[in-house]
């Protein structure tokens, strides 16, 4: 399908705003796909705030060199890019898992305008969901302040335990 140079125009600028946008695009290679796949990945990640979009691999090179992304390659044969605007990691796990079937193969990315390799994508997959990194990041800040708490409640405490064991015992000997 040939584009006229506005709409052309149109796509690279749409390309450039969602890569300075995101704050994580990962590039796949496609093959094969049916419509029900790409439509299947398309909704998991909009469930995460999310984008998948297939992409004129000219245009896309262009809009790189535009906003100034370094060109790593990979954009050589049919491509399609997933936009992550909100969870990077939840988003990786969705191309990850897609990249373990026979359609989809990971090419690289970008992460906040520096490109990434394969392996630092499967890695990004591999974090812990959003919530629970909050929760563990949580619970680390909490212990040490909960630990601090009882060292310093530790003396008082034990100067309350001596001063009660003192006059439980006093009444007992006043009275013998």
């Amino acid at each position: 399908m040939a584009f006229t140079k506005q709409e052309k125009k149109e796509l690279i600028a749409g390309y450039e705003n969602w890569l300075k946008n995101s704050n994580a695009a990962f590039v796949m290679a496609y093959h094969m796909m049916s419509v029900k796949d790409i439509q299947d990945l398309r909704a998991e990640a909009r469930e995460i705030g999310g984008e998948l979009h297939v992409v004129k691999n000219t245009l896309i090179n262009i809009a790189l060199k535009n906003i100034g992304f370094e060109n790593q390659g990979i954009f050589d044969e049919a491509s399609i890019v997933a936009f992550a605007f909100e969870d990077a990691p939840s988003l990786a796990k969705i191309i990850e898992k897609a990249s373990r079937t026979d359609s989809f193969k990971i090419k690289g990315g970008f992460m906040d305008g520096a490109p990434i390799e394969i392996d630092e994508i499967v890695t990004l997959a591999k974090l812990p969901p959003m919530p629970q990194m909050r929760a563990i990041l949580l619970a680390m800040i909490q212990t040490p302040a909960t630990q601090l708490i009882r060292t310093i409640s530790e003396p008082a405490r034990q100067i309350a335990a001596v001063v009660k064991a003192y006059s439980e015992k006093s009444p007992a000997s006043a009275a013998g």
